[in-house]
């Protein structure tokens, strides 16, 4: 069998050399994090709203994390197995872990979390899992994978962040889906969930009894939630906050912050993310079921304005669902160019060929943009969209509502046109893009999964496959084909592979120390 194990001598040494590093650093004190917008709960097991994961990642532990290179490393499991056929995986799990309200972690909530939460909850924990039939427990610090069908994609997906581990005992009774503990989050992770103070804060104490050693560091951290941009700009500059990325600042603030003594700013954390900015499109509603109408919104759209001025060059045109990241593993393929110099032209000529000519006003129809409720640059990515649009003749009327509302119109009534979003690819196009347009994944009620209802037998044909390919020369050829049969048409419009800047106070290191970056855990971070 193949194994993935640390040896024990590598984790004393490990050890050791991390207590000695700590003498250096000061003990305790308080972190403060800015997060932008608040989360609309604190449930990261059923929603994969990005605010809630840079709270609950302190609370919640995985099976395993991650380095840089995203290669797996221990977590609530010390090592795992894989069998040969790839169908059985051994995790052994740690010994002495206890839940923050002091009951212990034992493999029966890791079957419970896997195959009644995640399974079956979790937007992405949905694809992740699907190849898992069984989780067998046969004693309390084994937990065993019993696949359908090789899932190797699955190993990138068991950070805290990514499919988080809750206890049995607690989550266990009740509807998951409303569950008591929506808003009073209990794990295993180095921080203990303390209180929320609506339009305020989260506070999250130090877990005196979390299993890794001489961690955390900190006392503290208060997740700040602050609705006025130039204030978050201000928090950071006066040292009132210490930590704030995923756009939270406005990003014609951040050269400014960079240039302070005090602060830094980095784009390292969010190599196991991804994010491409998209607009999906409500394909069960005229005129938005006819492929040249969604074409030519695709074609009307300015990719290099919108990189350029609403994002301050942060970016760059995309050119299908998979992140150009992908590149180096063979996954990457580019879809139809929607970024030609005619691009005007032939989204008017595709309008026309559709049925919709202009009328006496200018215009051929009217629709409503719903636009990503996370911040100022989204208010201007809607405004840019919507002249970019009044230029091949369809008037955009702008909305912008709280996250809960914009989550419900978008995922479960599908009461909109057509919304601004942004996905994660994650460490694998099983994990962060199929969920896009595969028909498996259009789920009433399920948010960042496949909202624009649309799918073909094909995409979804070479979806299947590619997930158990196992040669990555095959593989690549059947992701650069869906690439092209998904751009074509052109259900979801992919923008600009967008890249976050994190600004960090200098006082505080090791904050961002894995591929993460805010979503981790924070164990390791450490004033100096």
């Amino acid at each position: 069998m193949r194994t993935f194990m640390r040896s024990l001598a590598l984790s004393v040494v490990t050890a050791a050399m991390m207590s000695a590093a700590a003498y250096a650093q000061k003990p305790g004190g308080t972190l403060v994090q800015i997060t932008q917008p608040e989360p609309p709960n604190l449930a990261p097991y059923i929603s994969t709203s990005g605010p809630i994961g840079q709270v609950t990642a302190k609370v919640f532990d995985g099976l395993l994390e991650y380095d840089f290179n995203l290669k797996p490393q221990p977590g609530l499991a010390e090592s795992f197995t894989v069998s040969p056929d790839g169908k059985t995986v051994t995790f052994k799990l740690r010994r002495g872990v206890k839940f923050h309200d002091g009951k212990p972690f034992t493999s029966a909530d890791v079957q419970f979390s896997i195959m009644e939460v995640l399974k079956k909850n979790h937007p992405r924990g949905i694809a992740t899992f699907k190849e898992v039939e069984a989780v067998e427990t046969p004693d309390e610090t084994t937990a065993i994978f019993k696949l359908a069908n090789p899932a190797p994609y699955m190993m990138a997906a068991l950070s805290g962040y990514e499919s988080p581990i809750v206890p049995k005992h607690v989550y266990g009774t009740g509807d998951i889906k409303a569950h008591a503990n929506a808003n009073n989050p209990i794990g295993t992770g180095p921080f203990k969930f303390v209180e929320w103070r609506r339009g305020e804060f989260v506070r999250l104490d130090k877990n005196p009894e979390y299993w890794r050693a001489g961690r955390p560091f900190l006392d503290r951290i208060v997740v700040r939630f602050i609705a006025d941009a130039s204030t978050r700009t201000a928090v950071l500059e006066k040292g009132e906050a210490h930590i704030a990325g995923f756009g939270a600042v406005p990003y014609n603030d951040v050269k400014k912050l960079a240039a302070l003594p005090s602060l830094e700013v980095t784009t390292k954390g969010y190599e196991m993310i991804s994010p491409i900015v998209e607009m999906v499109i409500n394909t069960k509603k005229p005129p938005f079921d006819n492929a040249k109408v969604r074409q030519a919104i695709n074609y009307a759209v300015d990719r290099k304005f919108v990189i350029d001025n609403v994002w301050f060059g942060f970016g760059k045109p995309a050119m299908g669902p998979i992140s150009s990241n992908f590149e180096p593993s063979g996954l990457y393929g580019a879809g139809v160019d929607y970024t030609v110099a005619d691009r005007v032209e032939r989204a008017n000529k595709l309008l026309d060929e559709a049925g919709f000519p202009k009328k006496a006003d200018g215009f051929r129809f009217e629709m409503v943009h719903d636009i990503t409720p996370y911040g100022e640059e989204w208010q201007r990515f809607g405004e840019a969209v919507q002249q970019a649009l009044a230029k091949v003749g369809i008037k955009a009327t702008l909305r912008y509502e709280d996250v809960p509302k914009w989550l419900k119109r978008i995922y479960t009534d599908y009461d909109f046109d057509m919304s601004s979003n942004f996905l994660y690819n994650l460490a694998d196009p099983v994990l962060g893009v199929h969920r896009g347009f595969h028909s498996d994944r259009i789920k009433k009620g399920t948010v960042f999964v496949n909202g624009s209802q649309w799918s073909s037998p094909e995409t979804d044909a070479l979806m299947d496959k590619a997930t158990v390919e196992a040669d990555a020369t095959k593989r690549g050829a059947m992701y650069r084909e869906l690439v092209k049969k998904v751009t074509e048409a052109s259900p979801v419009i992919y923008v600009h592979e967008l890249l976050f800047p994190t600004i960090i106070n200098k006082q505080f290191k090791d904050l961002i120390d894995g591929p993460l970056g805010i979503y981790g855990n924070y164990a390791n971070a450490h004033r100096q």
